[in-house]
């Protein structure tokens, strides 16, 4: 009997998403989770009192004098506590996003009234950082108090599927758009890329923990940077199949190829863009039930687990469905709707990464009075965000409008030539 090197082949990519899936789910709950330094506290109440002597203490500096040594007061709470002890993590679990997008930035906009020597913005913003903090630990508190596992099922449930929404819809149409434009042969080498990244994941998993605790504003830079060469990856992606959203545009490039076939530079960008997207919420997911886990009751870990697993499953279902249902979408719509999806996603990515870097220290904040947070659209009231987003959507804008005028003159070369 001969060789099935197909099946041998099946047979080592399942162990391969077996062991990753393990690694994944076993190093929350194992090497991160037993380094939680949280357990000091009996609850989040008692966090945000330490973390409100700390910022005392800060605004003593300033008005001392002392402005930098204020803002690594500052930065300690941030980094020290908000971030490394999961009080974040657990607000945008339980709470919602928007709201820990909104503390995040009052703690940008305390360091840039110091730096301003603004006392009145100083004092007022400091106040209303403490009330916030107070605020969502006795709402985290009468949460997660008693014995029930309810409200840790629907937090879990809200963070596998939240972290991992935007990169089943990267990967599923990626997927969807090979197998639709004839190279279902390259979907492979987009799996390897996903794989890769979910391993990847886990390492940066380890890398920002590490960080955390040494240097917190490198953490937030590195995720900032991987987000803005997501960006630059999407968006030539996204650029590359509009201009075969066209039938009569995507014929004549079939008709340019010996055979129905991407160049090597585009599988590469492909495969690259879901490394991206997966990688992108990995590490971040991961770290995310690091801080769920730790100090919970039997009940309520299994909750927290049953919640993963069914938010994995609606995922599964829903990369299912783009798949199946995608390659039954004409040509035309699909290829421009998977386009528009991706520049979107870069749209998106532009504002959280530019956000991670102002809460790196890195970018100055510039806020907008008035003006909402949505944090799954990366949409942030900071010029420093606004203003690129802006500029990226011209640019797109204009990308589609070059490309309709070529698929005109595609069309028009077509008649001509008949």
């Amino acid at each position: 009997m001969g060789i099935n090197y197909k099946e041998v082949r099946m047979r080592k990519l399942t162990r391969v998403v077996a062991v990753v899936f393990l690694l994944i789910f076993a190093v929350p709950s194992t090497a991160l989770a037993a380094e939680d330094e949280g357990s000091q506290f009996a609850n989040w109440t008692l966090m945000a009192d330490e973390m409100g002597d700390i910022l005392d203490n800060s605004y003593v500096l300033y008005q001392s004098g002392d402005v930098e040594g204020a803002k690594k007061e500052v930065d300690k709470v941030y980094y020290g506590y908000y971030e490394k002890l999961g009080f974040e993590s657990t607000v945008q679990a339980f709470i919602s996003g928007e709201r820990a997008a909104e503390v995040e930035y009052n703690f940008s906009a305390i360091k840039r009234a110091m730096t301003e020597g603004d006392d009145v913005l100083v004092l007022s913003t400091l106040e209303a950082l403490d009330v916030h903090l107070h605020e969502d630990a006795a709402t985290l508190d009468g949460t997660q108090s008693g014995g029930g596992g309810g409200a840790f099922f629907l937090a879990s449930l809200g963070i596998i599927v939240r972290e991992g929404f935007e990169a089943i819809l990267v990967v599923g149409a990626i997927i969807a758009y090979l197998i639709k434009s004839g190279n279902k042969d390259k979907v492979r080498l987009v799996y390897i890329g996903s794989l890769i990244a979910l391993a990847a994941s886990v390492l940066m998993a380890f890398i920002l923990n590490a960080l955390s605790g040494a240097n917190g504003e490198s953490q937030e830079i590195l995720e900032g940077a991987t987000m803005l060469i997501a960006v630059i990856v999407l968006f030539y992606v996204s650029n590359w199949m509009i201009s075969k959203a066209e039938s009569a545009a995507w014929s004549s490039y079939i008709e340019g190829h010996v055979q129905t076939s991407i160049s090597r530079g585009s599988v590469f960008s492909l495969a690259f863009a879901a490394f991206l997207a997966v990688f992108r919420e990995g590490a971040e997911t991961i770290l995310f039930y690091a801080a769920l886990l730790p100090n919970k009751t039997a009940d309520q870990t299994n909750m927290i687990w049953l919640g993963l697993g069914i938010g994995c499953v609606l995922l599964v279902i829903l990369f299912v469905a783009i798949r199946v249902f995608g390659i039954r979408i004409p040509l035309k719509p699909f290829f421009a709707g998977t386009s528009v999806l991706l520049f979107a996603m870069a749209v998106t990515f532009v504002g959280a990464g530019i956000k991670e870097l102002q809460e790196g220290n890195l970018i100055s904040v510039t806020s907008i009075s008035g003006m909402g947070t949505v944090d799954i659209l990366g949409i942030y009231p900071t010029l420093e965000t606004l203003i690129p987003q802006l500029v990226v959507l011209a640019v797109t804008v204009v990308t589609v409008i070059i490309q309709v005028r070529r698929w005109k003159k595609t069309r028009m070369k077509l008649e001509e030539s008949k």
